[in-house]
Formats: structure tokens, sequence, C-alpha cells
């Protein structure tokens, strides 16, 4: 059976997404100080499986598992690891603020799969709340770009990555339930994943292991809400929501770093909540495509 089709349900597991990749952050900003980004992903999509074996067991074992859509699965993890590996890689050739700024065009990218490839509609209320955020998301990084350069390309490619993930991720929600899917992207990930953090492997130190553990879970937790949003929303609703990651990434940042919050990043954040407010009035669509039992 579809799931309910609810803004309000959509919003909340976002919200638990949200705090699950802010979290996530702060454990990756310590494990990352130490080992190789590549081990710590590999450590991540291990250690998140393991965490994930509970669910899979309440659902109905590995059997449960079965999937008709082997070839969506793993297109949607090859693109969202291609995408994971491009922004880091965009990280050591442009500021972060630029790299910031073009990755929130991901819900763009999202919207215009979704309309195209799973027939969603693009309405004046979701269009509003992507051009208020990315308004806010430019208000808050203010890049002054002055040239393109290959940073620029490289990171606008890993947000049509993520793009194109989160649409996958909405159309596999419609035959396969949420478990499903995150121990697929555990299973396909690291797959993907091993043989680079071999090659980088070093043996990590006691104190780090809490974090790392911390990553793990996050690391489930994070895609198994934003899966379980997207199975109750549409993916241009439920995509520009994750724009409040960058003003609540910038209050960590104070509260646990002493980063400071300007009046910029205040005014940024009201444009991007006020976006989701006007999104969040949509009024949702049943899904009308057939779900297998």
């Amino acid at each position: 059976m579809a799931p309910e089709q609810s803004n309000l349900k959509a919003a909340l597991w976002m919200a638990g997404s949200i705090a699950s990749f802010l979290v996530m952050s702060v454990a990756g900003r310590e494990t990352t100080s130490v080992l190789n980004v590549f081990q710590v992903m590999e450590l991540r999509s291990v250690i998140g499986f393991v965490f994930l074996l509970p669910l899979v067991h309440l659902v109905g074992g590995l059997q449960a598992m079965r999937t008709q859509r082997p070839l969506l699965h793993l297109g949607r993890n090859v693109a969202h690891y291609a995408g994971q590996y491009a922004w880091l890689y965009a990280l050591t050739l442009i500021p972060l603020a630029q790299l910031i700024s073009i990755e929130f065009t991901t819900p763009i990218w999202t919207a215009l799969l979704a309309t195209t490839f799973l027939h969603e509609r693009l309405t004046r209320q979701r269009l509003t709340a992507i051009v208020l955020g990315l308004v806010g998301i430019l208000i808050i990084v203010r890049p002054g770009m002055t040239a393109i350069q290959p940073g620029h390309l490289v990171v606008l490619g890993a947000a049509v990555a993520f793009g194109i993930s989160l649409v996958m991720v909405k159309s596999l929600t419609r035959t396969d339930n949420v478990v499903r899917i995150i121990f697929w992207m555990m299973i396909i990930q690291s797959a993907i994943g091993l043989i680079p953090a071999i090659y980088v492997w070093q043996t990590p130190p006691a104190g780090l292991w809490p974090w790392i553990l911390l990553i793990g879970f996050t690391g489930c937790s994070s895609h198994y809400c934003l899966a379980k949003a997207l199975a109750h929303a549409d993916a241009t609703l439920v995509s520009p929501i994750d724009f409040l990651r960058l003003p609540l990434s910038a209050l960590v940042g104070w509260l646990l770093y002493s980063e400071t919050i300007d009046v910029w990043t205040a005014a940024g954040a009201v444009l991007i909540l006020a976006g989701n407010l006007i999104n969040l009035q949509v009024r949702p669509v049943r899904e009308t495509e057939p779900v297998p039992p």
C-alpha cells in the first residue's frame, strides 16, 4: 500500500534527517582530522549496515530485502557516491563559501528531474520556495564569484548527482520500503568504497571510535529519515527543506566552535524559513502510479 501523502509527516522526517546530518558533520570533523575521507566513508557504510540489521529483522529479514529494481538501486548509489566524491574534491579547488552556494542548487536539479521523470507538478509555491532558498543561501555565503573555475564545474556536477540520487530515491519509495532502500545503499556503497578505503587504511585510535560509531549511526538514520520524507511527499517539496541545513550548521558552529553568526546569516535563514513555510502549504497529491503489494 502506498504511504500516506502528508506534508507535515514529510517535514518531520526531514527534521530528523537534517538533525542526523548535523550530528554527522560534527563527528565527521573529528574523524577526518585523523583518518582519510575514503576510510571514514567506508566505516560509515559498514557500521551503518550493522545498525540497520534490527530494522531488517523487523520487516521480514534478508528475504524481505529482495528487490525488483536492482539497477535503479545501483544507479542511485553510484550517483550519490559520485556526488560525495566530487564535493570533497571540489573542496580542495575552491573556497567553501563558493562550494556551498553551488551545492545548494541541488533542489533546482531535483525539481527539474522530478517534473520530467516523475511527472511531479512544479507549482508556484514550490518554485517560490526554491527561489527564496537560493537567495537565502547566496545572502549567507555571499560568494562573489568573478570567473568560472574547474572547481565550480566539479561541485556543480556534485549538485546534479545529488539531485539525480534524490529523484531515484523518490521513485524507489513507490515500490520498495525504506529499510530495503537503505539496505542496498549500505551494501552498494560499501562495495564501491572498499578498494579506496583499503588503500588509505590506518588503524583508528581508541579515542576516535565513539565518533566513528556516531558517524555510522547518523549515516544510516539521515538517509532513512530522508527516504521516509520522500515517501510522504513529492521530491519538489522535500528537497527545499534541506536548505535549512546551512543556517543550522552555522548555529552548530557558533555553539560548539565559537564561529560567529552575522546579520547576513540571520537574514538568509529568515528567507529560507519563509520559503519552506510557503512550500508546506501545498496540498499533497495522491500517488497515481500503482504500487506492488
